[in-house]
């Protein structure tokens, strides 16, 4: 009998460290299998062109930091002009084996959507673009960011430095001019440039603004001949929506200050380099790329907030920016993120020397890109919330465009 009890209990205990063993064993398959995921997982990237812009710098730099967090492989691919070459390094990406790829240029967009319906086991995501709610597809995605709060507040500092050389006694009131160098007359650069300069003049009410545009996003040449244009046309302050270092430098040289965009300056021009507003796209790559994963729903259009730590300022610049620079960003944040400020508020500007009480924006692109949809909410014109991309198109009072061509 008590053999018997005996080999029961030796028994009972090897089943025991059985089921822990099985216990321990699941768990590390699940944890291997995760892995193993990651690893088969692949993600390609399509730039419209390389390092040397800031505006792609942006992206490949969130690209890597997103696929390293997620431990995925990615490729990514530069220099793809906005034609057929876009459909044809999609098409080879996913031939590849990519679950998900991903375009930056606005550009890019017919051409990834076309991609989408010829591979409809891959993803396809597409940044600034503005088709995918009214295109249907679920391989098919747009994504943007409220940019604009991050202009805005990039204004605030701009401002902020008009009122310091007005306060020093290097120009009046009356001739606190900024210039603007833009790339192409889009809706994506009237909204960023408007928002940029509203947040200058709720500090500097005296502000005004002239704009000219180069026709490309990356032309560093025509960007530095813009930025002088701007300067000797008395502008004190420049800014731009624009990729290269053209008109960062000319602002250098001739000891102007300037507001960046996508990154800082400050290493090329420490003696007038502000500030920087940009879209941090790593929030979105993992939410979409984690998405595939997963097999879940990819938003149409999905919008970064300055909540989702998509839109960031740069370190601000102390040895440039005014004394009060950094409290009066961040008052204007707070405010923002509360709701008790919106940057496009009709009680702050005028169209023709009238307060906006409708507009009409042009949301569901059609090939006449007719307005189909209001826009002004409780008093202020809600930008990126009925898409992602923006669809802010007023002329505005007290800017001036040089020149429409674009």
């Amino acid at each position: 009998m008590k053999k018997f009890l005996a080999l029961l209990l030796s028994l009972v205990m090897v089943l025991a460290l059985v089921a822990c063993g099985d216990k321990t064993d699941d768990s590390n398959n699940g944890d291997t299998q995760d892995n193993t995921d990651a690893a088969d997982f692949k993600v390609g990237f399509i730039m419209l062109h390389d390092e040397n812009s800031t505006y792609d710098l942006n992206f490949i730099n969130a690209a890597k930091e997103a696929c390293e967090t997620l431990g995925v492989e990615y490729t990514i691919v530069t220099n793809v002009p906005e034609g057929q070459e876009c459909y044809d390094k999609a098409a080879e990406l996913a031939d590849a084996g990519c679950n998900i790829i991903f375009a930056d240029s606005f550009g890019h967009e017919d051409y990834m959507i076309q991609a989408a319906k010829d591979f409809p086991d891959v993803q396809f995501c597409h940044s600034t673009g503005t088709k995918a709610h009214t295109e249907g597809l679920s391989n098919y995605h747009n994504a943007f960011a409220s940019i604009y709060e991050g202009r805005f507040l990039a204004g605030v500092a701009a401002g902020m430095k008009l009122n310091e050389m007005i306060a020093n006694g290097e120009f009046s009131a009356d001739d606190a001019k900024i210039g603007y160098v833009g790339a192409f007359t889009y809706a994506e650069v009237i909204s960023g440039y408007t928002s940029f300069f509203l947040g200058a003049r709720s500090v500097c009410p005296t502000a005004t603004m002239e704009v000219t545009f180069t026709g490309s996003w990356y032309d560093e040449t025509a960007e530095k001949e813009g930025a002088q244009k701007l300067i000797q046309n008395g502008c004190k302050l420049i800014s731009q929506h624009a990729d290269s270092m053209g008109a960062p430098t000319a602002c250098e040289t001739a000891g102007v200050p300037d507001v960046s965009y996508n990154g800082s300056t400050e290493a090329a021009c420490p003696n007038t380099y502000l500030i920087s507003s940009r879209i941090d796209w790593a929030p979105y790559y993992e939410y979409a790329i984690k998405a595939a994963m997963n097999g879940d729903a990819i938003d149409a259009d999905w919008t970064g907030t300055l909540a989702t730590g998509s839109v960031v300022l740069t370190d601000l610049n102390e040895n440039v920016a005014a004394e009060g620079t950094a409290e009066a960003i961040a008052d204007a944040t707070a405010k923002l993120e509360s709701g008790e400020l919106h940057v496009f508020d009709c009680s702050t500007f005028t169209v023709d020397g009238q307060t906006l009480t409708s507009s009409m924006a042009d949301v569901d692109t059609d090939a006449d890109y007719t307005p189909d949809t209001e826009a002004i909410v409780d008093g202020y014109f809600a930008e990126s919330t009925f898409r992602s991309a923006p669809y802010f198109q007023l002329q505005i009072d007290g800017i001036t465009l040089l020149d429409q061509a674009f």
